[in-house]
């Protein structure tokens, strides 16, 4: 099976692909960043650096899968107020409409928010895939359930060639906790009581130390698992854009690093990241779990 990759960000798609088998010939992203990481990860890809609102697909390999995760921020909840560039955003998934009349793929699976299907013109997106000939079928996916460090519940639409949707079925997995992924040898630990800690810090920190003892995990900035955080035999809550996590040592805490974020993620140790903290946690908050990726990929080959 040869697969393409639209708004591949960091390679979480691509990842999971290459994870059930499946050869990823092409993947493309606007921000070069991305697609630098992406080919560093993916040498065997063949890359582009563009807007895919304005792609030309003639010049894009032919293939059985084409996989998108077309941009979020217009539909999430924490995009904040309704912003006019959310327009702009939310736009991306008409990219994969034109993608899949052009190439006609036997599959399409589309991850986003699951908010997704709330916008306007969902309605219509799904009109125009039928029009293609194919039957959408919405799957709510949580990363947790297929053992991933992390509760992350996003929507799979797994779009296929036919007049009836395709449901898909996968066999539970354990869920791992988010201890898996932490190294409490790295990072740089500051202490908990220092000048500058906000009251509502030091006020989840108590909160933790009471119910869960001297180590656990809590958002830093923003809301999130109450006020107390969650033991580290619980998997993670949903790795962001921007820094959320803090893990309490005692009387030092610090944020998780980029790595312990990829193992949360479900990324391999050996998954090449940017240096750059802020642009590879960004990255990772932007990807696709590889290891739902991978199941939903086998589930999509084994029903076929």
């Amino acid at each position: 099976m040869r697969a393409i990759d639209l708004f591949a960000g960091a390679g979480g798609f691509s990842t999971g692909a290459r994870m059930a088998g499946v050869d990823v010939v092409w993947a493309a992203n606007h921000w070069q960043a991305a697609v630098d990481v992406h080919a560093a990860n993916h040498p065997e890809t063949a890359h582009a650096c563009q807007d895919l609102q304005q792609a030309d697909w003639r010049g894009v390999p032919a293939h059985d899968l084409l996989m998108a995760s077309p941009a979020c921020q217009g539909h999430a909840n924490a995009r904040g107020k309704e912003k006019p560039h959310h327009d702009a955003l939310r736009s991306t998934a008409w990219a994969v409409v034109s993608a899949c009349e052009f190439h006609r793929p036997q599959a399409a699976l589309v991850e986003n928010v699951p908010e997704f299907t709330k916008w306007a013109l969902f309605p219509a997106w799904c009109a125009a895939m039928s029009a293609l000939g194919y039957a959408v079928a919405p799957h709510l996916i949580d990363s947790a359930d297929h053992g991933v460090p992390q509760h992350r519940v996003r929507l799979f639409l797994v779009c296929t060639q036919g007049k009836h949707p395709l449901q898909l079925t996968f066999e539970p997995r354990t869920h791992v906790g988010a201890d898996s992924v932490i190294q409490f040898a790295s990072g740089k630990w500051s202490p908990v009581i220092k000048p500058g800690r906000s009251t509502n810090t030091l006020a989840r920190v108590a909160a933790g130390r009471a119910r869960f003892g001297r180590r656990f995990v809590m958002p830093y900035y923003g809301s999130g698992s109450g006020l107390t955080g969650r033991c580290l035999s619980r998997p993670l809550g949903t790795v962001t854009t921007v820094d959320r996590w803090a893990l309490v040592d005692g009387d030092h805490m610090r944020m998780l690093t980029a790595a312990e974020n990829r193992g949360a993620m479900g990324f391999p140790d050996s998954y090449t990241l940017p240096t750059n903290h802020r642009q590879a946690v960004h990255m990772l908050g932007n990807a696709v779990c590889p290891p739902v990726a991978r199941d939903v990929i086998n589930a999509l080959k084994e029903s076929a």
